[in-house]
Parts: structure tokens; C-alpha cells; sequence
């Protein structure tokens, strides 16, 4: 009897877990958790986050003890998740670190989606910490949330089919060049990396926008290189979120050139497929007052929720996308 009561809950157990949605894993993607993660991660004892800084050490430490508490493993190559680099700017070298964690995929293990934010901000300036709650707290916070609702589905037996790395680089603020260094020596083959999706800065609103219905984010990248990847973003978005997804800054003749200016832009130049989430410039933008008190948690949630989707799509599909 005790036997059958066993499988009998076991069974149940089973079927509700392989009963589970995207949207269920999504939704356990929250306003509150992100808050609380950003409140932390722009604090002033981070000092700013600037690469080869105590500010920065702190920060890669942080992330890395998050994954550690998740089960996350590090990415194959790396040093309990740090990715060790000597990087030079302007003439200045300076030690640094990535932080990579990975899901693995469960039928096609050796393609790889590409999550990213970049870690590090620009320190502190006359006295003042510069916290970087937008730039780019709300990046590094949405990578950590979707990498556990990630790890939650697998763990439930509905983990993706292709591998999910969670990449933070550093030096982004002194040129990119923590993802520079990353495609030059890279955990994973370039040519198994199906896409990149980076996010930098997604918790604002732009005062300059016209329209002020503050449901929208700015796409940047995604038809570049593989019409295929507009297409899939699109549709989740039409399925699952509903935000206005925003072109202005994707057109070839933008004159800020964002499409250069963050992270995405290296495995660009790779032949990877990349999107860059993007909620625009606004007054705090590389000032001290950049702070977490400041961030639309609503919306920064379902923004991290079309992110979501849209790896989940990527990762779960029969056919990796093509490019253009």
C-alpha cells in the first residue's frame, strides 16, 4: 500500500511538472525579486561596478554566489564561472573578469543561445557613485531571474533543447571589451552559437519619445543577420507580451549608432544573430543619480518576460534559425 501510495505521488508529481507552460516558468519572473536583486546590486558598496576595480570584484562575486545558490553550473573553460582577462585601455591594463553560467539543452547540447549584460559600470567620479541601477543593474537582474526560472524548468524535466549561457562581461564602459575578449576566446564555438539576445538597459522610460505609453522597448539588430529572428521575436511578442516593440534606433542611418554601442555588436561582427533590448537614454544616464528608486519594476518584469520568451523560443525550436 505504502508502495502504491508512493508511485501514485510520484506520478502526479511527474505529470504536473511536464503540465507546465513557458508562461508558468515566466511568470515566476517578478517585479519584486528584480527589485530586490537591483536594490543590491546598485548599492553604494558595489562602488560603481568599474572594471578592474574593488567595485567590479564585488559585483562578479555577487553574481557568481548567485549561481552557486541556484544549482546553475559555471560554463566549461571558465574558473568557477569567472572568465580571467587582461584587458587595455588607453594604454592602462587592466585585470578584469567575466561571469558565465550555463543551462544545458537536452537534445541539441552543442548549440548555444547567448544571453548578455554587461556587469561593469563607470565607478566613482569627484566623491559620487555613479550606482548604474539602468545602466546596466537592470540588465544583469533580468539575466539572473530568467536563469532561474530557466533552472526551475529543468529541473522539472522541461528544460530547453538547445544550451543557455548567461554571459555578464565586463569593460563594456571602456569599449566592449569584455565581449571582444569573449568572441576572441570564446567558451563555445562560435559557429554552435545560434544567437545572441543582450540586454542594456531596460528598466527606464524615454523622456523623448513622443509617445508616452510607456508599454513599449526598443529592438535593435534583430533583421540584421537573420530575418528568420525578427520573425520569431515578433510573433512572441504578439503571442505572450504585447509590448510596442520600437525600430527607431534599428535604422541603418541612426544617427547615435547604438547598433554599435553595446555589447551585441561583437558577436555581430561573429555572424551570430543578436537583438539589443534597449529603453533608451534619459537624464540619469551616466550621472550619479542613475539609482534603483528610479526603475519601472512592472515594466522592467515584462520586459524580462518577452526576453524570456523569445530564448525559450529559440532554444525549444525543431531547427535552429538561419541566417539571412
Amino acid at each position: 500500500m505504502r508502495l502504491l501510495t508512493l508511485l501514485t505521488m510520484f506520478s502526479f508529481s511527474l505529470s504536473h511538472a511536464q503540465s507546465k507552460t513557458a508562461t508558468d516558468y515566466a511568470n515566476s519572473i517578478t517585479a519584486k525579486e528584480l527589485k530586490e536583486h537591483l536594490y543590491v546590486y546598485s548599492s553604494d558598496y558595489f562602488g560603481g561596478r568599474e572594471a578592474g576595480t574593488k567595485g567590479e570584484d564585488i559585483a562578479v562575486d555577487f553574481l557568481r554566489d548567485y549561481y552557486v545558490r541556484q544549482n546553475i553550473p559555471p560554463a566549461e573553460g571558465s574558473e568557477d564561472y569567472f572568465q580571467e582577462m587582461r584587458l587595455n585601455h588607453k594604454g592602462v591594463s587592466l585585470e578584469s573578469k567575466n561571469v558565465v553560467a550555463i543551462v544545458k539543452g537536452s537534445v541539441y547540447p552543442e548549440e548555444y543561445i547567448i544571453l548578455s549584460a554587461h556587469l561593469d559600470h563607470i565607478g566613482t567620479h569627484d566623491g559620487e557613485i555613479n550606482n548604474g541601477a539602468d545602466d546596466d543593474g537592470s540588465g544583469n537582474v533580468t539575466l539572473m531571474e530568467i536563469a532561474e526560472a530557466l533552472k526551475m524548468a529543468a529541473d522539472e524535466g522541461n528544460g530547453p533543447k538547445r544550451s543557455v549561457v548567461f554571459l555578464h562581461v565586463s569593460g563594456e564602459e571602456k569599449g566592449l571589451l569584455g565581449s571582444k575578449y569573449y568572441v576572441e576566446n570564446p567558451l563555445y564555438p562560435l559557429d554552435q552559437t545560434v544567437a545572441n539576445l543582450n540586454i542594456d538597459m531596460i528598466g527606464r522610460l524615454d523622456p523623448k519619445r513622443e509617445d508616452k505609453d510607456p508599454n513599449y522597448i526598443y529592438l535593435i539588430g534583430a533583421d540584421k543577420l537573420s530575418q528568420e529572428l525578427h520573425d520569431i521575436s515578433e510573433a512572441t511578442n504578439k503571442k505572450y507580451t504585447r509590448l510596442k516593440l520600437d525600430y527607431t534606433f534599428n535604422a541603418d542611418d541612426d544617427p547615435n549608432r547604438f547598433y554599435y554601442r553595446s555589447d551585441h555588436y561583437n558577436f555581430a561582427k561573429n555572424n551570430i544573430p543578436v537583438i539589443f533590448y534597449f529603453n533608451g537614454t534619459h537624464d540619469d544616464y551616466h550621472k550619479p543619480t542613475d539609482t534603483p528608486d528610479k526603475i519601472n519594476y512592472p515594466l522592467l518584469e515584462k520586459r524580462a518576460h518577452l526576453i524570456f520568451y523569445t530564448m525559450w523560443e529559440l532554444a525549444n525550436r525543431t531547427e535552429r534559425i538561419k541566417l539571412n
